[in-house]
C-alpha cells in the first residue's frame, strides 16, 4: 500500500508518484490511482525500468488541512497495489527501490526505509517559481496531441460529452486513428456521433452489471458496453449524416495531419452520450475514462498522461449571437511523441553517394523481426548494388551475394535479416562542388496501401542554413523541430502509390511505389561544412511523423572516384518504371 498525504499549506493539484519497483514486479490490479505510464493495454502489466508513474483516481487533487480542518478523506489517499515479482525469497521483504512525488515544484531526498515501511517527506522547491494560477483547476498544458473530455448536458444517470483531439506538433500525424480507453465506474455508450466503435455487442451489457442494474432497457442498440472500447473516424461520406454526422471536424476517416499541411485537418471531433451506474447515480458525479492510447497507421507513437480537470471549455452560443455557454466539466490529456526503440522503427532510410560503389542498406530488422526468422537478427546488412534498392528484399539476396563476391566482401554463414520496414527512404548525396552540393531523395512504399498527403522531413546538424531548394517537392523550413526541412508533394502529386506487381508476375519482382525529388544547398553560409564527411547527410529522418531508423554508417568511398552517371541511371530507370506504371494504371 502506498500513502500519499498533503501536509502542506498549497493543495496539490493532480498528485503523481514515481515508485521504483526492482524485482521485476508484474502489476495485477491497482485500487486509488491508475498507472500513467503503462502500454494501455491494462493489466497485467509489466513494471517500468525507469519507475512506474501512478496518477490520482478517483481522488486526483489532495487539499490542505487548513483549508479542510483536518479532515483525511480530503488530505491523503491510499493506493492499493497488488501484483507478482520474481527472484526473492519467500522470507524477504520485497521494497521499491524509490518512492517520490513527481508533480512539478517539489523536491524529494532518497527514501527512508525500516523493514516493511519506507518513507519520504517532499518539499516544495524555494527556487522553483510557479506561473500563477489564474484559473480554478489546473491550466491547460501544451502536448504533442491533446484531447479535451467536455461534458455538455449532464443527467442523474447520463451525460452527454464531446471528446476534441488537436494535432499540436509540426510533424505530427495519424491516418486511420484507433482511439481507446478504460472506464472504470462500469459506463457505456449508448451512442455516439462523428466517431462509431469497432464492437457492439449487447451481451457484454447483459450479462454484466450495466444488464443487472438497467433490467427493463434495451441494449441491442447500444453502442458499446466494453470496459475497453476501440474508437475510431468516421469515413467522409457520413459527413452530412443526420444521425451519426453533421459535427464540425468529424468524418475524415481517421486522418489528423499537422498545421504545416492543413489547419482544418489538425482537428477531430466527435461526442458521445454515456449512461452511469450506481454509486455515481446524480448529475455532479462525473468521471473521465482513463488510460487514453491512439495508434495511426504509420506514425508516431504517443504516450498519453491521466485526464486532469481544467476550467470548462467555452463555446460560442449556437444561435449566433455574441455569448459563449460553457461545459458543465472539462479534463485534458496531454500526449507526446516518443523516440522508436531499437529495432520497433515503422520506416527506415539507406544511404549512397556519387564516391561510393555501394549503397548502405536499411538497418537489419529495422522495422522488427520475427523470433522463428531463418536468418541472424543482430548481424550488419550486405550492401548493395544501387539497382538493389528497387525490387523488394526476398529478390535482393542473390543480388547482394553476388555484389559482395565482386567486392571481396566477407559473406556471413547466416544472412542477415530483412529490415521490415513499409516505407523506405533514399538519401543519395548526388554532387559535391565548390559554391554548394545535391542530393537526391527517393521514397519506397513497399505495402499495398497508398499513402495520401503524405510528407517527410529531414533534420541536420549543419547544412540547414545552406538549403537552397528541393525541385519535385514542396520544400518548407521549420523552426521546431529546429534545423528541418519538410517536404510534401506538390498539388497533385501528394499520393504515393502502393506495391503492385511487375509487368509478368510469374518472373518479375513486385513494383514499390516510389516518389523522387533533387534537393539542393549553397555553402555561402555553410562555409566550412564537410559534406562527403557526414555533413551532407540527416541527422534524422521522418515520414508521416514517425522517426525512420538511419544506418549505422555512412558510404565508404570506392577505391576510385566514379562518376555518378550509374546511380543517376538506376534512379531514373525507377522514374521511368514509375511513370510507365502510372500510365497503365490511368
Amino acid at each position: 500500500m502506498a500513502t500519499v498525504m498533503n501536509a502542506g499549506a498549497y493543495e496539490l493539484k493532480s498528485w503523481k508518484i514515481l515508485i521504483g519497483f526492482q524485482h521485476e514486479e508484474l502489476l495485477v490490479s491497482v485500487d486509488g490511482a491508475v498507472v500513467a505510464n503503462g502500454d494501455g493495454d491494462g493489466f497485467p502489466i509489466k513494471v517500468g525500468k525507469n519507475g512506474t508513474l501512478f496518477a490520482g483516481f478517483p481522488q486526483s487533487d489532495l487539499e490542505t488541512a487548513i483549508d479542510t480542518a483536518g479532515d483525511y478523506t480530503k488530505m491523503m489517499v491510499q493506493v492499493n497495489i497488488k501484483g507478482t515479482l520474481f527472484g526473492v525469497k519467500p522470507s524477504a521483504t520485497p521494497m521499491p527501490k524509490t518512492v517520490k512525488l513527481v508533480n512539478d515544484g517539489y523536491k524529494c531526498p532518497g527514501a527512508t526505509r525500516r523493514g516493511s515501511y519506507m518513507h519520504v517527506c517532499c518539499k516544495r522547491d524555494p527556487k522553483f517559481k510557479a506561473k500563477k494560477i489564474k484559473t480554478k483547476f489546473m491550466p491547460r498544458q501544451y502536448g504533442d496531441l491533446s484531447f479535451t473530455y467536455d461534458i455538455l448536458q449532464a443527467y442523474e444517470n447520463k451525460y452527454m460529452a464531446q471528446v476534441t483531439i488537436d494535432n499540436n506538433h509540426p510533424l505530427g500525424r495519424l491516418d486511420q486513428w484507433n482511439l481507446t480507453w478504460e472506464w472504470m465506474r462500469n459506463e457505456f455508450i449508448n451512442s455516439m456521433k462523428g466517431a462509431y466503435t469497432h464492437r457492439k455487442d449487447p451481451s457484454d451489457c447483459i450479462y454484466g452489471p450495466q444488464g443487472q442494474y438497467y433490467q427493463d432497457f434495451d441494449f441491442s442498440t447500444v453502442m458499446n458496453c466494453q470496459k475497453k472500447p476501440i474508437i475510431s473516424d468516421l469515413p467522409p461520406e457520413k459527413e452530412n449524416d443526420d444521425k451519426v454526422g453533421r459535427l464540425p471536424y468529424c468524418c475524415k476517416n481517421g486522418t489528423l495531419l499537422p498545421n504545416t499541411m492543413n489547419e482544418t485537418k489538425a482537428r477531430a471531433i466527435f461526442q458521445l452520450e454515456v449512461l452511469k451506474l450506481p454509486p455515481d447515480m446524480n448529475r455532479t458525479a462525473l468521471y473521465p475514462p482513463q488510460n487514453w492510447k491512439i495508434e495511426g497507421l504509420l506514425n508516431p507513437t504517443y504516450e498519453c498522461g491521466p485526464p486532469f480537470r481544467v476550467d470548462p471549455t467555452e463555446f460560442p452560443d449556437p444561435s449566433g449571437i455574441a455569448a459563449t455557454y460553457s461545459a458543465v466539466a472539462s479534463w485534458q490529456v496531454s500526449c507526446n511523441i516518443t523516440h522508436p526503440k531499437p529495432k520497433h522503427a515503422k520506416c527506415c532510410v539507406s544511404f549512397s553517394a556519387y564516391y561510393a560503389d555501394s549503397v548502405v542498406p536499411c538497418n537489419t530488422c529495422a522495422c522488427g523481426c520475427d523470433d522463428d526468422a531463418g536468418c541472424n537478427q543482430n548481424a550488419a546488412p550486405l550492401p548493395l548494388p544501387p539497382d538493389a534498392l528497387l525490387v523488394p528484399f526476398a529478390n535482393r539476396t542473390q543480388k547482394a551475394i553476388a555484389w559482395s563476391k565482386l567486392k571481396h566482401h566477407k559473406l556471413p554463414a547466416k544472412l542477415p535479416c530483412p529490415d521490415n520496414c513499409g516505407v523506405s527512404i533514399n538519401w543519395h548525396l548526388d554532387t559535391d562542388y565548390k559554391t554548394g552540393w545535391t542530393a537526391r531523395i527517393t521514397l519506397f512504399n513497399w505495402d499495398e496501401i497508398p499513402f495520401v498527403d503524405w510528407f517527410t522531413a529531414f533534420q541536420f546538424k549543419k547544412a540547414f542554413p545552406g538549403y537552397e531548394k528541393v525541385y519535385s517537392f514542396n520544400g518548407t523550413k521549420l523552426t521546431r523541430p529546429s534545423n528541418t526541412i519538410f517536404m510534401e508533394g506538390l498539388p497533385g502529386l501528394n499520393y504515393l502509390v502502393g506495391e503492385v506487381n511487375g509487368t509478368h508476375p510469374d518472373r518479375d519482382p513486385r513494383v514499390p511505389g516510389k516518389q523522387q525529388s533533387v534537393i539542393s544547398f549553397l555553402k555561402k553560409d555553410t562555409p566550412h561544412i564537410k559534406v562527403a564527411q557526414g555533413d551532407g547527410f540527416p541527422s534524422k529522418v521522418f515520414f508521416n511523423g514517425e522517426e525512420c531508423a538511419l544506418p549505422k554508417q555512412l558510404p565508404i568511398r570506392s577505391g576510385a572516384t566514379r562518376s555518378p552517371i550509374s546511380m543517376l541511371s538506376a534512379i531514373l530507370l525507377s522514374a521511368a518504371t514509375f511513370v510507365l506504371l502510372s500510365g497503365r494504371l490511368n
